[in-house]
């Protein structure tokens, strides 16, 4: 499962930021994640808990916004309604190449550390 290996980057990522904000511990981590990243949210939560485990980050949280991919159509300007996980090459509407846009994310958008002081936020933009 490469979620897995994604799971070991995000907390990489994420204590690289905690450094950076002079130390703590994480809280939680909200993520980004698209449709077309190849990777299960609930694979990757169990992933992110196994990573966690037994550390000093153990009960961080990983909250996951699942971003769907777009299809768009050009000469009918407009997004083209599909069933999750169905695609179309062409509108049917008019028969035109429809393009796929967004859906690719897979970023670490905020991390909460936690400190003696109590949570702060710090904010991260990073490709997992």
């Amino acid at each position: 499962m490469h979620e897995m290996g994604i799971a070991l980057e995000i907390h990489r990522v994420c204590r690289e930021v905690v450094a950076e904000q002079g130390g703590g511990r994480i809280d939680s981590v909200r993520m980004a994640i698209g449709e077309l990243a190849a990777v299960e949210p609930d694979l990757l939560t169990y992933a992110w808990e196994a990573v966690i485990a037994g550390g000093s980050d153990e009960g961080a949280r990983l909250v996951v916004e699942w971003h769907p991919a777009r299809q768009f159509c050009a000469q009918c300007d407009e997004d083209k309604n599909r069933s999750e996980g169905s695609w179309f090459k062409i509108c049917p509407d008019c028969g035109q190449p429809l393009a796929v846009n967004g859906g690719d994310e897979l970023d670490v958008l905020a991390v909460t550390i936690a400190t003696d002081e109590g949570p702060a936020r710090a904010s991260a933009d990073h490709d997992a």
